[in-house]
């Protein structure tokens, strides 16, 4: 219930635009191309629906099987564990103010072990109190590159300590991926 009431506060705090796809809605099917009923096919196969960014992205074919294959490295193979991914991915989906993407995660946050009171703080735009040391690495590592679009040394070096160089890497593809998600969003 707690979920649910937190998904409604989110919706109504973050942008109108977050749920409405008015712009771009999804295309029926007698008005699809070739290209476009392929990558339809093709998504619903490996991902089972093609709602949300996905229906929207159909408009470009060529350019959602390229974001889907960036999505299924980055939240599928990347170097982080669910409880991290999905707390980056809620970082950024607030930085767009993106209700969808956050009402996606919330639950796949909390079901891979991140604090729900974690993750309220981040929804509700407050540094989070609480935060292991891996999450304080990134969440520093992100906010910085979000909000100053550069890292410093300190928070630098202290993520290479906890993820490597490739962690670091994996959580900037993962920010970009949820980036553009949340732009598409918010423009659909």
């Amino acid at each position: 219930m707690i979920r649910y009431a937190l998904v409604l506060v989110f919706s109504l705090v973050f942008s109108p635009t977050a749920f409405a796809q008015e712009r771009m809605g999804s295309i029926p099917a007698e008005k699809m191309t070739d290209a476009q009923k392929k990558a339809a096919a093709d998504h619903t196969a490996a991902r089972g629906s093609l709602t949300g960014p996905w229906s929207v992205l159909l408009r470009s074919p060529e350019l959602m099987g390229r974001v889907r294959g960036l999505s299924d490295y980055v939240r599928f193979n990347g170097a982080l564990p669910p409880r991290l991914s999905e707390f980056v991915i809620l970082i950024t989906a607030r930085q767009w103010s993106q209700a969808y993407e956050w009402a996606a995660h919330y639950p796949l946050a909390v079901k891979g072990g991140l604090n729900p009171e974690i993750a309220k703080a981040i929804g509700d735009g407050r540094r989070p109190h609480g935060m292991a040391d891996d999450e304080e690495a990134l969440y520093d590592l992100c906010t910085e590159l979000l909000q100053n679009r550069s890292v410093s040394d300190a928070t630098y070096a202290r993520a290479v300590a906890k993820f490597g160089e490739r962690g670091i890497l994996d959580t900037i593809g993962l920010m970009g991926h949820y980036s553009l998600i949340g732009m598409v969003l918010n423009t659909a």
